[in-house]
């Protein structure tokens, strides 16, 4: 069996005693390169050793510096869906094949984006139909780092049946509707690890931008100094559990009792993820990111939106492309908890909240998805309303594709409708609750209209009545005769399924900062 070329290479240098010119991670047999902007190609050799990269018609070269790193930067490419290779040329010669140039995006967050297409619907049908050479992703290993690191593991892979079921599913589907509309290939870099919050994926330059983050390393701190008061504790338990063993067991009876469970270590330091799984990737030339994460940091909804906008302004500065465009999505309905939680909480609505505030970045857009949730899973297998609503964000907004919507009806205010009771029947105080663009349609799959709550100034909500007129919604309830305020779908498991005739639903919204 032929190895692959740079294993070939890794093998022939290790033999020989010399340092190989050796490229970053991302760049490996069936890579795929950004269309239409510079092209950073980076790796490693002997300190002042001469480099040369060659792709298509365009070769450069370089000097290692001191500490053996090299760069170059390739011209803007077409794409091209067309193999080809990528050569580098030092002491040794490496050769990486299968090249393609198209669209690149970031995929990451926690472990919803990570969620693989096997575990998600139809992962059968999906499988099956997944013939696409054109589409690759390439997985970053999970690791932490607790200071910046220039290598990961992980491989590019096409999208085919044998393959396509570990690639992240959100993340494959949405670049499936990008090579169909596009007619050019898709590369996704998967980087993602489920449970994790914002912090760990923020660098510690980005969360030094502002006073108000120290908070963060604070709970970290306390997290550790906990972790060591309680392996304290648990040494003082084992001690007095062995004597008891002993001493059992020296009068000849038995023991039964099971020795202390240890303390589980305070995970997900701050940038322990951005050191170990972004840094390798800066400053690989990408169309965008994607990002799906905060079930983490629901708890802490109050800290979100800053901490989110500081990490999205990071990655972008990082990368060092300009505000490329970033789209995430917004959690889904979810009871919270994985025992019994309390889905009419609001700590994910909150959280919904500040997702929805960090729009005030540009270039940023947010799929809904209180509509396709499940009530009982955190992570719900329904993939491909999430992948659509994501592509349909970068098609409309950063291919230009201005006839495809990209959002259901949004909220834009509400007039108060007063009592008539000489009206047949008599009408209470009610709210007329309009949505922009106002000349969408609105549509609800039930008899009854449900998620709306209104209040009067006693600011306590109550469930509404609900019917749409229109393009707009009309709500009143016989607990609040002099409403003032409206909310839709803000609960952390809201009955919540208005939307439009293409299936958008309307995002959770509030007209009160109470």
């Amino acid at each position: 069996m032929k190895l692959p070329t740079l294993l070939a290479a890794t093998l022939v240098l290790a033999t020989s005693g010399l340092a190989e010119v050796s490229p970053a991670s991302l760049f490996q047999d069936h890579a795929v390169l950004q269309r239409d902007k510079p092209v950073p190609v980076w790796g490693t050799a002997d300190a002042g050793e001469s480099v040369t990269v060659t792709f298509g018609a365009q070769t450069l070269a370089t000097v290692a510096g001191p500490d053996g790193r090299w760069s170059v930067t390739l011209a803007p490419l077409a794409a091209s869906a067309e193999p080809a290779t990528l050569t580098l040329q030092g002491k040794n010669t490496v050769v990486l094949q299968n090249i393609l140039v198209g669209e690149v995006w970031l995929a990451s967050g926690q472990s919803n984006m990570e969620w693989a297409l096997n575990r998600s619907y139809d992962p059968d049908l999906e499988q099956m139909t997944a013939r696409f050479p054109l589409i690759r992703e390439i997985k970053v290993k999970r690791t932490t780092a607790s200071a910046p690191t220039s290598r990961f593991e992980g491989a590019w892979r096409p999208a085919s049946p044998e393959n396509v079921g570990q690639f992240s599913a959100v993340a494959y589907l949405f670049a499936r509707e990008l090579h169909l509309a596009l007619d050019v290939p898709v590369g996704i870099v998967n980087s993602t690890w489920g449970g994790t919050p914002v912090e760990a994926w923020i660098s510690p330059t980005a969360l030094a931008t502002d006073p108000a983050f120290a908070v963060v390393g604070s709970r970290w701190k306390k997290q550790l100094k906990d972790h060591a008061a309680a392996q304290t504790a648990h040494a003082e338990k084992t001690r007095v559990w062995q004597e008891a063993k002993a001493a059992a067991e020296a009068r000849g009876e038995p023991f039964a009792e099971a020795a202390p469970a240890a303390p589980k270590p305070p995970a997900w330091e701050p940038s322990t993820l951005y050191h170990g799984m972004i840094t390798p990737l800066l400053p690989y030339a990408l169309r965008g990111a994607i990002w799906y994460q905060g079930e983490s940091n629901a708890g802490r909804h109050a800290e979100y939106r800053a901490l989110f906008s500081a990490m999205i302004e990071g990655w972008r500065g990082d990368f060092g492309q300009g505000d490329f465009p970033f789209y995430w999505t917004q959690l889904a309905s979810f009871r919270t908890g994985y025992g019994a939680g309390n889905p009419n909480g609001t700590d994910w609505a909150s959280l919904r909240e500040a997702q929805t505030q960090t729009l005030a970045l540009p270039a940023t857009g947010q799929a809904v998805t209180i509509d396709v949730g499940d009530f009982n899973d955190i992570h719900p297998k329904a993939k491909l309303p999430v992948a659509r609503r994501l592509a349909r964000l970068a098609l409309n907004r950063t291919y230009g594709r201005t006839g495809l919507a990209d959002s259901g009806p949004l909220f834009a205010g509400f007039e108060i409708l007063p009592a008539d009771p000489a009206a047949q029947p008599a009408r209470p105080a009610a709210l007329r609750v309009s949505f922009a663009p106002a000349d969408r349609a609105l549509r609800h799959p039930d008899a009854t209209l449900t998620g709306f709550e209104i209040a009067g100034e006693d600011r306590v909500f109550h469930p509404a009545v609900a019917r749409i007129e229109k393009s707009t919604v009309v709500v009143h309830s016989p607990a609040v005769p002099a409403p003032v305020a409206v909310r839709y779908a803000w609960r952390n498991a809201p009955a919540a399924a208005l939307g439009d005739d293409l299936g958008l639903p309307v995002p959770p919204f509030r007209s009160d900062a109470w």
